[in-house]
């Protein structure tokens, strides 16, 4: 059987595992088993375990569940909470200011911990009340906590971006350098969606003109609610950004830093810090089901020579270079809309970043724009994350077809975000080895 029927075999049963509720993880390890067992037989088993655990005990790989624990520590205690009530009090008097609030909350708690289902499921509990309360837009308030808590797939430091780097042995701090303005324009498009939509139609988002405004000496007082977030924020990407620490140092001083700050709030207690370490373990043991899974298949299709064949396939088409990389978004958000993005990044990256690199492009930009497409998986129906992460908490009248209604705009943005980092590659600050787009 020769690769291109195997390469179909993969796909449909890769798609029919799924469909019937196989775990990613699961599925695409049984393929990449049967497939070695078949062409190369057990031997083959040997060299797919290697891979494994090469990539699991990457030190950067450690830096993961240091970031999920930090996330998780900041989720159950009450730091998250007085963020939100310290920018309610300066924006709660502008049209809109709750979604604002929002929108700048998220990507505070994005650039602390990198964290995508947590930040949406605090979001939830925090700030969607408040805006329905208000009786703000549905559809509005929904689409602004599911885009704007997912802004930790792109703000450093992105789980997204780690794995990114640890699969395709790419410099993470380069990475997290680089994403950085993409992700404040994502975030920046979208408090200005807020503000601009809510003043052509007032009614989405009325405001309580009986409610008195805040003095500036009443404000101030809520200013200590937001030295916690920043003082994490600038010691993570601020160690990493000034040189100080490596990617994994950085989220190991986070989580020390973030443990100090809940003990000197006196919030720190077993029970936090037990159930923070689960939900660490539960998390991490999700995303090292899925990459072993697919480091397996991933594996197994290398060894039959499957990226050769792909790269020669895409290569062999009569388009232009940035029209192979128009396809390949394509595929990452049609792949978006039923996989994980662990398993994508697994599945995909050893057959693509051949491609990339012959194509002259730079892997950094290519990774940028990976981390964009998968902001957009997270909000992308049938099976987007975020839309099952916000129903956990929401009131039972919320279905899940509401909460993908609110979604459509803020998908625009994010692809209107992707089309600009395709374009102009500057706005990831690293153009010098880009090839020339016009070619």
């Amino acid at each position: 059987m020769d690769v291109g029927a195997l390469s179909l075999i993969i796909l449909f049963g890769l798609i029919g595992l799924i469909t019937i509720g196989v775990p990613l993880g699961f599925a695409s390890g049984f393929l990449g088993a049967v497939i070695v067992m078949l062409k190369i037989g057990p031997n083959g088993l040997g060299i797919l375990l290697a891979r494994m655990y090469a990539l699991v005990t990457t030190y950067s790989f450690l830096s993961v569940p240091l970031f999920i624990f930090m996330a998780s520590l900041l989720e159950r205690s009450n730091i998250a909470r007085d963020l939100y009530d310290s920018l309610n009090a300066w924006l709660k008097k502008t049209r809109g200011g709750v979604a604002v609030v929002t929108a700048i909350m998220a990507t505070i708690m994005a650039a602390m911990s990198g964290i995508i289902g947590g930040e949406i499921v605090l979001l939830g509990l925090i700030a969607l009340p408040q805006m329905l309360r208000l009786k703000y837009n549905q559809d509005l308030a929904i689409g602004v906590v599911c885009a704007s808590g997912s802004l930790g797939t792109m703000i450093p430091p992105s789980i997204v971006l780690i794995i990114y780097g640890l699969t395709t042995s790419t410099s993470i701090t380069l990475l997290f350098k680089e994403a950085f303005l993409p992700g404040l324009m994502l975030s920046g498009l979208i408090i200005a969606y807020i503000l601009i939509r809510t003043r052509l139609q007032p009614h989405l988002a009325p405001m309580n003109e009986d409610e008195p405004a805040l003095t500036i000496k009443e404000k101030l007082k809520y200013l200590p609610g937001l030295l916690p977030p920043i003082i994490i924020a600038v010691v993570v990407l601020g160690s990493i950004y000034g040189g100080i620490t490596g990617i994994t140092e950085a989220a190991g001083v986070g989580c020390v830093a973030t443990l100090f700050l809940i003990f000197l709030r006196k919030e720190l207690s077993w029970f936090l810090f037990k159930d923070a370490m689960t939900r660490t373990f539960k998390a991490t043991g999700t995303i090292i089901t899925i990459t072993f899974g697919a480091t397996v298949l991933a594996g197994a299709y290398s060894l039959i020579g499957g990226p050769t064949y792909v790269a020669n396939l895409i290569l062999e088409l009569d388009v232009s270079p940035m029209m192979i990389i128009f396809i390949m978004m394509l595929m990452f958000l049609i792949l978006g809309a039923f996989m994980d993005w662990v398993g994508i990044v697994l599945l995909t990256m050893p057959v693509f970043l051949p491609i990339i690199i012959k194509l002259g492009f730079d892997p950094i930009w290519f990774g940028i724009l990976f981390c964009v497409n998968m902001q957009v998986s997270f909000l992308s129906p049938p099976f987007g994350p975020a839309a099952f992460y916000l129903k956990s908490v929401t009131p039972p009248h919320i279905t899940l077809i509401d909460i993908f209604r609110g979604f459509g705009p803020f998908i625009v943005l994010q692809l209107i975000v992707l089309l600009l980092i395709m374009f102009f590659p500057e706005l990831t600050q690293n153009f010098h080895n880009f090839k020339n787009i016009n070619h």
